[in-house]
């Protein structure tokens, strides 16, 4: 008895005739450990990794836009493109710390932006007692809470900390506020802002595992428009009542024209965002003011669907003036700490 024939609508729906792929079409390429007669490098893993599909793609395509952001010269004047690097707390109370103070260090950034969190646990990580240790996602906060120790993420971080960041940073901001009382009414009076606050500490910490040290060393301005928000917001809420009935004045309208001026003068802006937040939407409107930035990488894991500046894309950036029309750009969706050392290694550091 002979088989039925399948149905000719079922074959051709399964085995529909394809059309010819355009010219130039990248065949998806595989990363084979077979074809390596030496130990693997980060450039291994880039180049075998770049056409793998997925967010390897994403990621290489970061690579590729930063070497062009590090690149570029004006033809006239040779400035280069003003970098502006942006990461959430996070990001500096985990190892990731150490990647963002060599970009600092060795002045591959031209500003940064940040939270209260990015800039304490960066101090408090040079104090005597302050270490951040491993844990896990689901120790319960109640145990913790109960021994004075504090859970971000996987990581622990013990009370102690911050007591030795208040022993330290109190004194400081006891001068700070004795130097803006006398300098009153003199023709160099002074007016705190968050970032030269930022730059006095990283110049009082004088410790060279300190990002904001080598920012103070190198003059890269740091800004953070949400410093009351941390640990360091604490401490001036504290000092407001030690020093009554003076106060220490904190001007963010200086900041906020500070960096605007440093994008509105810029040749050619890059944006790099680890996260996002604040320090997102503080960089890409500074870039608005410049009618948008050259390229953007962005690098979080949210999502767009609830409508947040930290899910957009750099499309939508775009829709705003934040990135130019025609720009280089990139949303990696990956956690920060997997990818950007990987990036760097690619990129600022490939030629070490």
């Amino acid at each position: 008895m002979a088989q039925d024939a399948p149905p000719s609508q079922a074959t051709g729906a399964v085995l529909m005739k394809s059309e010819a792929m355009p010219d130039g079409s990248q065949p998806v390429e595989e990363l084979d450990f077979n074809k390596l007669k030496r130990p693997i490098t980060a450039e291994d893993l880039f180049l075998g990794m770049r056409h793998m599909g997925f967010q390897a793609s994403s990621m290489a395509e970061a690579i590729r836009i930063i070497n062009e952001m590090r690149e570029w010269k004006d033809p006239d004047t040779s400035e280069k493109t003003t970098i502006f690097l942006g990461y959430t707390s996070n990001l500096i109370s985990s190892g990731l710390r150490g990647t963002l103070r060599w970009l600092a260090q060795h002045k591959h950034v031209s500003a940064i932006v940040t939270t209260a969190g990015g800039i304490e646990e960066d101090f408090i990580k040079c104090l005597g007692s302050g270490t951040t240790y491993m844990s896990s996602f689901s120790v319960p906060g109640a145990d913790l809470r109960k021994r004075g120790l504090n859970r971000i993420g996987n990581l622990i971080v013990p009370n102690a900390n911050y007591c030795a960041f208040e022993d330290w940073v109190v004194p400081i901001l006891d001068k700070m506020l004795e130097e803006q009382e006398a300098s009153k009414g003199t023709d160099e009076e002074i007016n705190w802002t968050p970032s030269k606050i930022i730059h006095r500490l990283g110049k009082e910490i004088n410790d060279e595992r300190s990002v904001y040290y080598w920012a103070w060393k190198n003059d890269i301005p740091v800004f953070c428009p949400a410093l009351t928000d941390g640990s360091l917001g604490d401490m001036l809420y504290f000092h407001t009542f030690k020093a009554s009935p003076l106060q220490l004045k904190i001007d963010i309208v200086e900041d906020i024209r500070r960096i605007n001026t440093i994008s509105v003068r810029a040749k050619r802006a890059g944006m790099i965002i680890l996260g996002g937040g604040i320090v997102k939407h503080h960089i890409a409107n500074a870039c608005l003011m410049r009618n948008g930035a050259e390229s953007a990488v962005y690098i979080n894991t949210a999502q767009e669907f609830d409508g947040s500046d930290a899910g957009a894309r750099p499309d939508e950036a775009v829709s705003w003036g934040k990135i130019k029309i025609g720009a280089d750009s990139v949303k990696v969706y990956m956690e920060a700490t997997a990818c950007f050392p990987f990036i760097v290694a690619n990129t600022f550091a490939k030629d070490l």
